[in-house]
């Protein structure tokens, strides 16, 4: 049986170190920023950039060089299922927006156009995999999953940006 965990350590233990170390300065941030603008928005923002770019440095880091393309729907994921790597490859794709799901309607008005928000990142996202040929495959599952994690955590966090916490400026 393979480690899973000394895999996931050897491979994203950068990400992870980066991420626990950016963690604490992120809120003193938020605390620097409190007095003069609230801890909402400061606090929405670090959870947008600690939620996001871990994410996005693991889906843009090379594994090593060539590209393949994936653009049947659900092609690449029923391939997934049965893999090792699945709940790395299914619920990492769900985590990339869930962030940007959950806190930009909160930060911003943007409501259910967030989703539209995550489907043109998670485009951009497959293009730039291509285009810079970095081992992946860009697929249409990948932006599929990247959207459904955004909606997702958008729905969860709906309650609150419908009852217009986002617009009330809550302190």
């Amino acid at each position: 049986m393979i480690d899973t965990t000394s895999a996931v350590l050897d491979r994203w233990g950068g990400v992870l170190l980066t991420t626990a170390v950016a963690t604490p300065v992120a809120a003193l941030v938020v605390w620097a920023q409190a007095a003069r603008r609230g801890w909402r928005n400061p606090a929405l923002e670090a959870v947008l950039v600690l939620g996001t770019l871990p994410w996005l440095w693991m889906v843009l880091t090379p594994r090593g060089t060539g590209r393949a393309l994936d653009l049947v729907p659900f092609a690449d994921l029923a391939g997934q299922l049965g893999a090792a790597s699945a709940v790395e490859q299914i619920g990492g794709n769900l985590l990339v927006f869930a962030a940007l799901g959950a806190a930009a309607p909160l930060r911003w008005p943007l409501g259910w156009r967030v989703v539209a928000i995550a489907a043109a990142g998670s485009v951009a996202i497959e293009v730039a995999q291509y285009v810079l040929a970095i081992g992946r495959v860009s697929s249409a599952d990948d932006v599929l999953l990247n959207v459904a994690g955004a909606a997702l955590a958008a729905a969860a966090s709906r309650h609150w940006w419908r009852a217009g916490w986002a617009r009330a400026g809550h302190r």
